[in-house]
């Protein structure tokens, strides 16, 4: 029996917890791409499942296009609800732990406190909407499954903020970064080492978890910290969410209380400052 597959792992979280793999010099997780297991396409989940046989199934892929999924909203269901479903119920047949990715989109932004799991949910948004769905389809289906909440997720790997406000710094001499929107940054690499966490301990501690450093910060401060932090020199004007238009709204508040995983996992969570230089030391 494999130990896990990994659904998406050419996204940004699957290729990091391919970097994990790689320095825990673990072979037990096979890495899939679209093309190899389509999570819109049952017939081809099901191969994989046959083929593999996991204990894990690690799911990383979704349509993460938060405005895109304005005018798409059915593209947006198709992977991040009915592909969950899918997955669902395919590791409920086979007997797999399903450890799916969602997002703090799936809150209003309005409660200013750390969100817990068991904080009534409110999207804002099609894409929130969307993943709240998920969640919903593996409750709904499966008993054994680990949902992750994460926020604002950066890595060395695929498109994120921290790359491109790099790129900006150098193309740039100003830029305009929000400041009334609060959250948490999350170094991918940390959130992979967590679902590592998970399979290592085989924990049967299943239901919803939050992840995401420690700490909050804006966008604005954000920013600032990465040109700090990279010895970049820009300036950086910070401006309302109302100056910024974006087809989607976001929620002004989310920062994840994390009390849940650390107590049922034991971990220890960087702050998101220590993670970003770690970050841009490796970039």
């Amino acid at each position: 029996m494999t130990k896990a597959i990994v659904i998406g792992a050419s996204g940004q979280l699957g290729q990091c917890l391919q970097a994990v793999a790689k320095e825990k010099g673990s072979e037990e997780l096979v890495f899939l791409s679209r093309e190899a297991a389509d999570i819109a396409d049952t017939n081809s989940l099901r191969n994989a499942f046959a083929t593999y046989k996991p204990a894990y199934c690690i799911n990383c892929a979704a349509y993460t296009a938060v405005d895109k999924a304005e005018d798409e909203p059915e593209a947006s269901r198709q992977i991040n609800r009915d592909g969950v479903m899918n997955l669902s119920m395919l590791c409920r047949e086979f007997g797999a732990t399903l450890i799916h990715v969602s997002t703090d989109f799936v809150f209003s932004g309005e409660n200013l406190h750390p969100l817990s799991e068991t904080d009534a949910t409110a999207p804002v948004n099609i894409y929130g909407a969307t993943k709240l769905e998920g969640e919903q389809a593996i409750t709904a289906n499966l008993e054994q499954y680990f949902i992750l909440r994460t926020s604002w997720l950066y890595s060395e790997y695929g498109n994120n903020f921290v790359k491109t406000m790099l790129r900006f710094g150098r193309e740039r001499e100003e830029l305009r970064v929000i400041w009334d929107q609060i959250g948490t940054p999350t170094y991918a690499i940390d959130l992979a080492q967590a679902v590592f966490r998970i399979i290592e301990s085989g924990s049967q501690s299943y239901g919803i978890y939050h992840y995401s450093n420690e700490g909050l910060t804006s966008w604005y401060d954000f920013a600032k910290s990465i040109f700090e932090i990279s010895q970049t020199s820009v300036r950086v004007v910070p401006v309302r969410t109302s100056e910024y238009i974006t087809k989607a709204r976001r929620p002004a508040f989310s920062v994840l209380d994390k009390t849940k995983i650390k107590q049922k996992l034991g971990l220890e969570i960087p702050h998101w400052r220590d993670s970003l230089k770690t970050c841009i030391s490796r970039l």
